[in-house]
């Protein structure tokens, strides 16, 4: 047996179109001629591995492909209802073998739309009274028109719509007992009939087939009397069927599309309609092949067995792979209705038998943890973990969206890859803050600027699952949360609390050894001390934020963050910030009978010599650098370990000895246990003032009354770079650093601090 390898280019993963065109060729050739072909997705395109070669491919199709039932009769739009019946009465008067199938569903919707027909033309009879018709004086049609209005016309109307919708409402039922065989494969595609209650629509297939006014199952009717001579005994393909088939299968250029001819959501690009083309408007062009083998692929996405695997899932997630709606991780996001959701379609690059793909279709779940991922976030997260087998390599991502009034496009949001990546798992300490975020901004009276923070976090969390391991990505993530919380400091969105506790593996993900993260972790760590067991005392984020003492909880009353004094940081400038940081705490050491300034780092997170030159050299992005602090101030510290390895403080670049001189008189302990040095708070306020000279003059008085003699006199420098000095104070060192600058200005040697 030979076997051949089809590269079908007229299928790529988007759009949606020929996506599902793709599936459709497997699932017909397999179905209908070779059981065991194959297919897959190999450099943008589909592949095929068949026993037909190409132009036997191409003969089934149009010799002997025969087309499923695409039937709706639920939809006002599908045909049905109409007389004489344009698309419908072709087919039941053909006689060819390859349509029976068509015509045994076109019977069985029939013999669920008698009555419902009736109640229709019940309906429309009533309408008609309040149209003008040609022949009707002016004073007939201003009187047809006036009908609306009357009473008596709404009851009359009211009672025709009332039977129509109580007949339609209990039409699903009938079909789902009494159908069987391709109509019912369709039927299960198009709908969820749960055990009691009314259907739900998977978005994938509109509203049980249809798009607002678009019927999808009419349409693919007219699209096959388009392609098929249906008066022919063998339903013989027309002139125009194998041009257009060679155009839909290896995109060989043809001219001879049909115009005026709706895609639905299905080919964004195809739609036609303003600003479509170098015009004011262009005209819609459908390739017929396209559209009938687009159904033909959706018939695989059944609705039915996540609705199982899943009970309390929303009804657009019943669909295979179907998520709720979110703008994360699209970057031209903007205010369209999404609330048919996504759908993230798998490829897979390994080849598959419809079988396989059937089973495949059927689990059809993005798992996390015990539960599905019903989120674009979560669906993120639970490939990150390789939450998803069955050999797919990534997901093509659609959303619904909703455009031009009730017009709906499935736009394709990019490539999701199915990769492992342990350190995605850091995410699990903010997911659920994430989630409560989210309600809070998709209410209806969310401000907008809470609605952009969450995006702009749901954003990075997504950049950062998505891709390879960078620091930088993971770095985004904190400072998005950061402006998350910084945006709660003003009372909005409080019911979500503040940035929940992070691991201390955020240390390593989001590491990318520059100065900003070290001092940002030297920052973020900052407290009045660490107990034996690593617990923080006292830390700085009470500073930021209006806490419960002793707990990562806001502080509320009545529903509103309650006024707290030690809340001093404004955010709006990270000098300032850190500057009113030091002036705090020296106010609450003088209160507390310690002349000391009460800020330790985290063991092995204190600032070093060489970062702290860069800082009051002004090198250092002090705006990101206060952004991670804030963030790494959720951090575990009593669990961080500290990394053994480090460099001896003596050995890297210092800032200058005046800086160091301001330093010695501003630290949380005593040098050693003979020599300590009380601070005075007029050294940061001379700094404040650009008195740079007179803070440096009274810092050299203390550590003379401690018997340290400085080779300095004094200092000169900017306003500006005053109060970078002062801010710098607000970032902890080592006690080792502290005894070696010591040492520079004392010939006796300080004992060993321990």
């Amino acid at each position: 047996m030979t076997l051949h390898l089809h590269h079908i280019t007229g299928c790529s993963p988007a759009p949606l179109a020929h996506y599902l065109k793709a599936l459709g060729i497997l699932r017909i050739v397999a179905q209908q001629k070779d059981g065991e072909a194959r297919g897959w997705w190999q450099d943008e395109h589909f592949c095929l591995l068949t026993t037909l070669d190409r132009a036997g491919l191409e003969s089934f199709f149009l010799e002997s492909y025969a087309p499923s039932p695409f039937v709706s009769p639920w939809n006002k739009g599908s045909g049905f209802y109409l007389d004489p019946y344009p698309a419908l009465s072709p087919i039941e008067a053909s006689s060819a073998q390859r349509f029976q199938r068509l015509r045994l569903g076109i019977a069985a919707g029939r013999a669920e739309v008698t009555a419902l027909k009736q109640a229709d033309s019940a309906v429309r009879l009533v309408k008609a009274k309040t149209k003008a018709k040609k022949g009707m004086t002016p004073a007939q049609k201003a009187a047809a028109t006036a009908l609306k209005k009357y009473p008596e016309y709404k009851r009359e109307l009211a009672a025709a719509e009332k039977v129509f919708t109580g007949l339609k409402a209990d039409m699903f039922t009938p079909c789902q007992t009494a159908w069987r065989g391709e109509h019912r494969t369709w039927m299960d595609a198009a709908m969820v009939l749960p055990d009691a209650g009314k259907p739900s629509w998977p978005s994938l297939l509109g509203t049980g087939g249809n798009d607002g006014r678009l019927d999808f199952t009419y349409n693919a009717m007219k699209r096959l009397v388009d392609l098929f001579d249906f008066g022919s005994a063998d339903g013989h393909p027309r002139a125009m069927a194998s041009g257009l088939l060679a155009q839909a299968l290896w995109r060989r250029p043809s001219n001879e599309f049909v115009t005026d001819a709706p895609i639905g959501q299905f080919l964004p690009g195809g739609a036609g309609g303003a600003n479509s083309t170098t015009g004011p408007s262009g005209d819609t062009y459908v390739n017929p092949w396209d559209f009938l083998l687009m159904l033909e692929g959706s018939i695989l996405f059944s609705a039915r067995s996540t609705r199982r695997l899943d009970p309390g899932a929303m009804a657009r997630a019943s669909a295979p792979f179907a998520v709720r709606g979110h703008a994360a991780g699209n970057a031209t996001a903007g205010r369209e209705e999404t609330k048919k959701g996504e759908q993230w379609m798998p490829l897979w690059s390994q080849p598959a038998t419809i079988p396989a793909l059937q089973a495949m279709l059927g689990e059809a779940r993005i798992q996390l943890g015990r539960q599905l991922a019903d989120r674009p976030v979560d669906a993120a997260r639970a490939l990150s973990r390789l939450g998803m087998a069955r050999g797919i390599s990534s997901f093509q991502r659609f959303a619904y969206l909703q455009r031009y009034g009730d017009n709906n496009f499935a736009v394709p949001l990019g490539r999701i890859n199915v990769q492992a990546r342990p350190v995605a798992r850091i995410i699990d300490d903010i997911a659920n803050w994430l989630d409560r975020l989210h309600r809070l901004a998709a209410g209806d009276r969310a401000p907008a600027r809470l609605v952009s923070a969450e995006n702009q976090l749901a954003n990075a969390v997504f950049a950062a699952l998505t891709h390879d391991n960078d620091s930088s990505l993971w770095q985004g993530v904190l400072l998005a949360a950061a402006s998350v919380e910084a945006l709660q400091a003003t009372g909005t969105a409080i019911k979500a609390g503040p940035i929940p506790a992070l691991s201390p593996n955020w240390l390593l993900a989001a590491d990318d050894g520059t100065v900003e993260w070290r001092l940002a972790r030297a920052l973020g760590s900052a407290a009045a001390g660490y107990d034996s067991s690593g617990r923080a005392i006292d830390p700085i984020r009470h500073h930021w934020l209006p806490l419960q003492p002793g707990s990562r909880r806001f502080l509320e009353s009545d529903g509103r963050l309650m006024r707290d004094p030690r809340v001093i940081i404004a955010g709006r400038d990270a000098v300032a910030d850190c500057v009113a940081l030091v002036e705090r705490r020296l106010i609450e050491g003088a209160q507390s009978g310690h002349r000391r300034l009460a800020l330790v780092a985290a063991k092995g997170c204190a600032a070093g010599p060489a970062d702290l030159a860069q800082l009051v050299a002004g090198k250092v992005d002090l705006v990101r650098l206060s952004g991670l602090a804030r963030a790494l101030m959720a951090v575990r510290w009593d669990q961080w370990r500290a990394p053994s390895e480090h460099v001896p403080e003596s050995r890297l670049p210092s800032p200058d000895q005046a800086w160091m001189v301001l330093r010695l008189a501003a630290l949380p302990w005593p040098i050693n246990e003979n020599r300590s040095i009380p601070v005075d708070p007029a050294i940061v306020r001379r700094l404040i003032s650009g008195d740079a000279a007179g803070a440096v003059e009274v810092a050299l008085r203390r550590l003379r009354a401690a018997g340290l003699r400085p080779a300095i006199r004094g200092a000169s420098i900017t306003a500006v770079a005053a109060r970078l000095w002062a801010a710098s104070l607000a970032f902890p060192i080592t006690r080792r650093w502290a005894r070696a600058m010591a040492r520079q200005f004392d010939s006796t040697k300080l004992k060993e601090i321990r």
